[in-house]
């Protein structure tokens, strides 16, 4: 038989943003100390977690990006030897919350989830993320 080569398929890149002309939008952010948030507390809309933070940004914002972004909220994870762990929470088919891990970003150090966008971890507008900082 012969050989089969295979062949990496490429994934087209994301079209790129024009931040300029593109309204940012809301995305909510829930950091917490030590470990995620339980399911559980985002079990009801209006009663979430306290400890938000609100950021506007674009669909072609890193994971790289949100975690500067909290680092100029949150003095905890401005420390060197920080990880920000992140997880999206949002609706499934049936209406219940999922809470799904997207990446890993370290504060002072590069990584391969750095690059990661709210766009290719499928983030919709209304979906919460959730930050654990270890």
């Amino acid at each position: 038989m012969p050989a089969v080569k295979s062949a990496a398929i490429a994934l087209p890149a994301e079209p790129p943003i024009d931040r300029e002309k593109i309204c940012p939008f809301l995305v909510r952010v829930f950091p917490k100390l030590g470990a995620h948030h339980m399911l559980e507390d985002y079990a009801r809309r209006g009663d979430e977690p306290k400890d938000e933070i609100q950021l506007y940004t674009w669909t072609d914002a890193t994971l790289r990006e949100l975690c500067d972004l909290v680092k100029e909220v949150h003095q905890t994870a401005r420390r060197p030897s920080v990880r920000l762990s992140f997880s999206l929470v949002y609706p499934d088919r049936r209406g219940r919350n999922v809470l799904r891990h997207v990446g890993v970003v370290h504060s002072s150090r590069l990584g391969e989830d750095d690059v990661k966008t709210l766009r290719s971890i499928n983030f919709q507008i209304g979906d919460f993320l959730d930050v654990a900082i270890y």
